[in-house]
């Protein structure tokens, strides 16, 4: 039997070097002890903020100096964890940095409310003084919050419960990834395997039907087992982002989490309305689908299958960094030369093992190499856009960190899916362009191709419209229960399926394994940025003269700009219909396209 490897057994070259950061956990503990000492030095700067705009510098590069610290320790941290959720030392140094997190906002809490206080007359001045340039942007953030603060006194309790308010979230995430087990599948050869979150995927696009069903099942049945206490914690999480909307005084959830970056709500809604409006290429590659398949009734686990049933695909991780490199060689050198080091050179953690967190993702601080955490499959051509996609995260955060000081190193997530899903554009060009005289490579790469923009731009409006409605309704003071969760996601499951697919009832638990619901609001992102990612990859492609020094100059923003400002230096316009619309006109295409090679 096939079973996931120990953390032991991965070979060392596999892994990521977090060496750079701490040398060991001794290195990490002094700093953790030298941070933890500088607490109390934040109260020299209590009633003083207003008193000159040096004083007011000194007090802000003191407080982000004691974050750029923080923040180290706390990505080393969370990284070891993400490593292996069962390992107990790495738990608790989690948990010490994430506290150390709390105490640190709870000392520095006065900062934004006496900032605010200052009289306007002053602050005007102050911004005049040389002593702050630089830091405008940063003030204006600041104080765009005015309406939103408190007293000192409830900012400072605010802050005190971070740590308890992230608990929802870190015991789903402790339940997902160290607990929660999936049994055994036995394949059409006679293979026994364990499944988990890093196969789940490949088992969906097996060509055997039985194979995928059994999968499907199996996989659903664990959650079924745990939906409630699952369901109770995704309540919890509701439940606490609409405390700290109610508590900074936002009429509802959503609108807190669109003012940090700016962005109007027309945004939000629009993209549903639009996604809406658009899928009626949507039915027809589902209705394609069906049909290829030859199935009497689509399932959702017929979703995943390839159409073109006889590719066998194999990608080792190694091979699939070069055809990377090569697909986004229109980039230039100075961006391939510099991923190339950085995926051969210790930022990828390459494969899975037993308690590893799920998924892909891309971390990091300014004082640290963008990390990048895989479960990668060879089996599984979804592993190489991964890379390519995760890749994109880390290079955005390169010229970030590079081209910004630390107070503007970070950018938003609402910038954040468009470095990485214009990889996968020029990723899947690259393939098709690669293969334009393999009729049946070609239906494959655009299988894919068509499967990605599926996921990203109308699986995530989903989820995103799901959101809203269940937030909605928690801010109506409903009760939420899980089957208010599983009853509206079967609604939504419907509407955005129409007739092309019969929704099993196991799938309406979906909407308790997405990670990403205890991040409120995070999901649209992806769906607006890969709508902004295509948009620059096709100019880029076209050869427009501008298209790729712009897109550099967008990569070297990191949070200089509120996201939507950032975007116009990248020549797309989110306030505006056309790049969702162009998304759903170049989805629609590629269905055409691979429905005059299928028949």
């Amino acid at each position: 039997m096939t079973t996931i490897p120990k953390r032991c057994d991965i070979p060392k070259a596999h892994k990521w070097d977090l060496s750079p950061m701490f040398s060991d956990d001794t290195a990490w503990e002094t700093l953790f002890k030298t941070t933890e000492e500088k607490i109390c030095r934040y109260t020299a700067f209590h009633g003083q903020l207003g008193d000159s705009a040096a004083r007011l510098k000194e007090a802000i590069d003191f407080d982000l100096s004691v974050n750029r610290d923080i923040e180290r320790l706390y990505t080393y941290a969370h990284l070891k964890n993400d490593e292996d959720k069962t390992h107990a030392t790495y738990d608790a140094l989690f948990q010490k940095a994430v506290n150390l997190y709390t105490r640190i906002a709870q000392a520095s809490s006065f900062f934004t409310p006496e900032i605010q206080a200052i009289d306007e007359g002053i602050m005007a001045d102050f911004l005049k003084d040389p002593a702050l340039n630089g830091y405008q942007f940063f003030m204006e953030k600041i104080l765009r919050y005015k309406p939103h603060t408190r007293s000192p006194e409830v900012e400072e309790l605010l802050a005190m419960s971070a740590e308890a308010m992230g608990a929802p979230s870190r015991i789903f995430g402790q339940l997902n990834n160290a607990d929660l087990r999936f049994g055994t599948l036995t394949d059409e050869k006679g293979q026994t395997q364990e499944l988990s979150h890093g196969n789940f995927t490949t088992f969906l696009m097996h060509p055997d039907r039985a194979v995928r069903k059994n999968a499907f099942t199996t996989y659903y049945a664990t959650y079924e087992s745990h939906k409630h206490t699952i369901g109770a914690s995704l309540a919890a999480s509701i439940k606490k982002d609409l405390f700290l909307s109610r508590a900074k005084r936002f009429d509802a959830t959503l609108d807190r989490a669109l003012f940090s970056d700016n962005v109007d709500k027309t945004v939000y809604t629009a993209l549903i309305d639009n996604v809406r409006g658009g899928f009626a290429p949507l039915f027809e590659y589902l209705r394609l689908r069906k049909k290829v398949l030859g199935v009497e009734s689509l399932h959702i686990y017929d979703t995943y299958v390839p159409l073109v049933s006889d590719v066998d695909f194999s990608m080792d991780y190694d091979e699939a960094v070069e055809v990377i490199l090569e697909a986004l060689a229109p980039l230039g050198s100075e961006y391939t030369t510099i991923l190339e080091k950085g995926l051969k050179g210790g930022w990828v953690d390459r494969y899975e093992n037993r308690g590893k967190r799920s998924g892909a993702y891309s971390s990091g601080c300014y004082d640290s190499s963008p990390y990048i955490l895989l479960n990668h499959d060879s089996r599984s051509i979804n592993s190489l856009f991964t890379l390519a996609h995760e890749a994109g995260h880390s290079m955005h955060s390169h010229y970030s960190r590079k081209n910004q000081p630390y107070i503007y190193g970070d950018y938003t997530i609402f910038v954040a899916e468009v470095a990485s899903t214009l990889n996968e554009a020029l990723l899947g060009q690259y393939l098709l362009k690669k293969y334009a005289n393999d009729e049946k490579m070609r239906a494959y790469i655009l299988n894919r191709e068509i499967d990605n923009i599926r996921g990203t731009l109308f699986r995530q409006t989903m989820f995103a419209e799901f959101e809203m409605q269940i937030h909605a309704q928690a801010t109506r003071n409903q009760p939420i229960t899980v089957e208010t969760l599983t009853d509206l996601y079967g609604e939504l499951l419907k509407e955005y399926f129409g007739d092309t697919m019969e929704i099993d009832e196991t799938l309406t638990l979906e909407c308790l394994r997405i990670p990403h619901f205890y991040s409120s609001f995070y999901v649209y992102k992806y769906a607006t940025g890969i709508s902004a990612a295509l948009d620059i990859a096709g100019r880029i492609l076209k050869g427009e003269e501008s298209a790729l020094p712009r897109y550099m100059e967008f990569l070297t923003l990191g949070g200089s700009q509120f996201p939507v400002d950032e975007l116009r230096t990248a020549g797309v316009d989110m306030t505006q219909p056309h790049p969702v619309a162009n998304t759903i006109a170049h989805f629609g295409a590629l269905v055409k396209e691979l429905t005059t090679l299928l028949t």
